[in-house]
């Protein structure tokens, strides 16, 4: 807005007391201040307010005005409540600095002012900045050259003051203004499990989440796609929906700001249906090895297509790959869904930067599905021949470190999302067993507690690999028989037999260690072992015994 429109509102009341010439100035904001130097916090064009309570006597004008000349604010409105009419010292001070100065009448309160021009220059930048979003929109559509989400971000932060940010359902950061930098981790979690917690009860966004000082509104970024159009579960789209986080409180804004965010999303999402098409090539690649390998063909035909896959997924890499495979699996309790598709989405989500070191996430997997699950070819770098590759590559923990969080609130109490790894091989011939290995891994996690597990290939060479067939009824009897009696005296006695028959077993047995873990005498851990002993008819220096206790311990 110009200062010329000050004028033109009656409700204000304000008269010109100077600086006629200058009135075309843009009014970008407003300050109330009485301090003597409030230059530190003016940015250039307010309308600053003030009670004159600063001026003790005439000399203290010109320094005033002098440093609000030089901090380049649009004009000074001075109050007549404090000393009834403005002093003249301060009309000369504004004339020699070209300060266009208005007289406040006592009847006009400064809010009423403040009001008025935020009112004026929130509209007015609302509407060039959908202007802008509407011509971005339209450039993105045709081509990408409309920049990405980055732009539209830095927009609503330069024009609105708007701080926001794109991220993924996993907490993964996409876009954010490059001024402020990006989210911390954790906060980008919580932020991403907020969002899908209020998205599976079915409220409309913005969802509001407050974390310490600060409060967010969450918008969800759906795509635009067909597939998307079509659901009708929202657990189909849930797990793979980004979101807008703003860091303001959206309840009190007026429509337009609300229809101007809900057009940013939009905007957003054309993105996002770009990288989601990007990624056809690979996924058809996936799908055709896939295919191949589990119609048993020859490995010198699965070559071949590794081959053309290699420099798609690892452009200039000069040695040929080494692979590991993904298969990840969504269920939901009682619901008719597709489940590849929502695996597919997640799988490529979760794996969309596994092993990159460098600040620009890369997006090398290929991911088909098949039947009930997804199935990501991940092209890993080749190690020297000394080495197996099975220390390299994705392990199998680590792709849930981040994301357990947002998933977790996304399941709610109806979901499941278990992942298998298996270990790296070197060539075709290795990349049926692969598929096994990860299948099977999948469903040792599977057979875990919680809403979110995964597991690798290292496990199946273990004892747990048994536990998870084990059927249910049998072992719950084989837990009570041993652990029942040891819980009772516990519940009983406060003794904690449980944790003392834990510690001994993980201290393979060791007396003296095991004290000195449990800051115990040794004696006292004897008295203890004793009373497991007589209470579950074991003898813990028997190897037999040992393992069934280990064993309760693992499947109770």
């Amino acid at each position: 807005m110009r200062l010329r429109a000050l004028l033109d509102t009656d409700a204000l009341g304000l008269r010109l007391l100077g600086g006629e010439d200058e009135l075309d100035r843009t009014v970008r904001g407003v300050m109330t201040t009485d301090l003597r130097d409030p230059s530190r916090y003016l940015s250039g064009g307010e309308l600053v307010l003030t009670g004159l309570a600063w001026r003790h006597d005439a000399s203290d004008s010109e320094p005033f005005v002098r440093l609000l000349s030089q901090a380049g604010v649009a004009g000074l409105a001075a109050g007549e409540a404090e000393l009834g009419a403005i002093p003249e010292d301060l009309v000369a001070a504004c004339a020699r600095h070209r300060l266009p100065l208005f007289a406040v009448h006592e009847s006009v309160a400064f809010a009423t002012i403040t009001e008025h021009v935020v009112r004026q220059v929130s509209g007015e930048r609302a509407g060039d900045l959908a202007a802008v979003v509407d011509r971005h929109r339209r450039m993105m559509t045709s081509g990408p050259t409309g920049g990405g989400p980055d732009v539209v971000l830095d927009l609503l932060g330069s024009d609105l003051d708007l701080r926001a940010w794109v991220l993924s359902p996993t907490g993964r950061l996409i876009a954010g203004p490059k001024v402020t930098g990006a989210l911390p981790a954790d906060i980008c979690a919580k932020l991403a499990a907020a969002h899908l917690a209020a998205a599976r009860t079915g409220r409309r966004g913005p969802h509001r989440l407050a974390l310490g000082s600060s409060t967010y509104s969450l918008f969800p970024i759906r795509s635009t796609g067909r597939s998307a159009q079509a659901a009708r579960d929202v657990r189909e789209t849930v797990l793979s929906d980004w979101l807008l986080a703003v860091e303001a409180d959206a309840g009190d804004w007026p429509a337009e700001r609300l229809d101007l965010l809900q057009g940013v999303t939009q905007l957003i999402s054309v993105e996002r249906d770009r990288r989601d098409a990007a990624r056809t090539v690979r996924r058809r690649l996936a799908q055709e090895v896939l295919e191949l390998v589990q119609s048993g063909a020859a490995p010198g035909e699965v070559a071949a297509r590794l081959r053309v896959a290699a420099p798609v997924l690892l452009p200039g890499l000069g040695a040929a790959p080494h692979w590991q495979v993904v298969v990840a699996r969504v269920d939901w309790a009682g619901a008719d869904i597709e489940p590849g598709p929502v695996a597919q989405a997640l799988l490529e989500e979760i794996l969309v930067d596994p092993l990159a070191t460098g600040p620009e996430p890369s997006d090398r997997i290929a991911v088909a599905h098949t039947g009930d699950e997804a199935v990501a070819l991940v092209p890993l770098p080749a190690v020297s021949a000394e080495h197996d590759g099975s220390e390299t590559g994705i392990v199998a923990d680590a792709l849930l470190e981040s994301v357990r969080q947002p998933l977790s609130a996304g399941l709610d109490d109806d979901g499941q999302v278990t992942l298998g790894v298996s270990a790296a091989v070197h060539s075709a011939e290795g990349l049926r067993g692969a598929l096994e290995e990860a299948r099977h891994a999948r469903r040792v996690a599977a057979a875990r507690p919680g809403r979110v597990s995964a597991a690798g290939h290292q496990e199946l060479a273990s004892h747990v690999l048994l536990l998870p067939f084990v059927p249910d009824d049998v072992r719950r009897a084989f837990t009570a028989r041993l652990l029942d009696p040891l819980r009772e005296y516990d519940r009983r006695h406060r003794a904690e037999l449980i944790p003392t028959l834990e510690a001994f077993l993980d201290c393979d047995g060791s007396w003296t260690r095991c004290a000195t873990r449990l800051h115990l005498h040794v004696n006292t851990l004897r008295y203890r072992v004793g009373r497991i002993e007589q209470l579950t008819s074991r003898d813990l220096s028997r190897l037999e015994d040992k393992l069934d206790f280990f064993l309760a311990l693992r499947m109770s």
